[in-house]
């Protein structure tokens, strides 16, 4: 790939939501805010077809269903491709069950569902490793990059183990729920569900390094 921005200066960046299930509008919002104050110029979409992945230069994977939202990529040719571009560079954050589907390993609870994952992480997650929805909680975390952050953790899953280039970026309670590979962000937390865009802006300047120099 040749250096220079990869869709041409004057379109801007295209970060997609994938638009399927979970708090999608929540993201694009926060995103769209954390462009504007990067200063960054680009749209933040709903992601709900193969072809919108084109000239894409960031995906957000939201929380919601794990499972639910594996099989509706796999409905719509978007699992494989997305992937795909994840292994090759594409900016991708996951959040809460994003964090499960971007995943290498869910351990027993995933492979008993028979739910493909994309092995963008070097990572096995516990599903449900801070219970139901009634265990819901909020906490202050230490995340690398960031600084104090306050976390929203909804039947959150958590990092049980993680290996190669992986690296933890937050833990809580002794368990790892931030992680970064490369170009792939995961989080057992809902950052949309805050006031606080830095988690959103951290992302908007990866996505910007790779657009501009792949």
């Amino acid at each position: 790939m040749t250096s220079g921005f990869r869709r041409g200066a004057s379109e801007g960046m295209r970060i997609g939501v994938v638009g399927l299930q979970g708090a999608v509008s929540e993201h694009i919002a926060m995103a769209e805010q954390a462009l504007s104050e990067e200063g960054i110029e680009g749209e933040v979409f709903w992601l709900r077809t193969r072809v919108e992945l084109d000239d894409i230069t960031g995906v957000i994977l939201p929380g919601g269903e794990s499972t639910t939202i594996s099989d509706l990529l796999q409905e719509r040719d978007m699992f494989g491709p997305l992937a795909e571009l994840g292994r090759t560079g594409l900016p991708i954050m996951g959040t809460c069950a994003g964090l499960i589907i971007i995943s290498a390993s869910g351990g027993e609870q995933v492979a008993h569902t028979g739910q493909p994952l994309m092995g963008l992480l070097e990572v096995e997650v516990n599903r449900n490793a801070f219970g139901r929805q009634r265990e819901s909680f909020e906490a202050e975390l230490e995340l690398e990059g960031v600084g104090t952050y306050h976390g929203v953790f909804i039947r959150a899953p958590a990092v049980e183990r993680m290996w190669g280039d992986t690296r933890s970026l937050a833990t809580f309670d002794g368990r790892i729920v931030a992680v970064q590979r490369k170009n792939v962000l995961g989080l057992a937390f809902h950052p949309e569900l805050t006031d606080d865009t830095r988690i959103h802006r951290l992302f908007c300047r990866m996505c910007k390094e790779y657009a501009f120099n792949g």
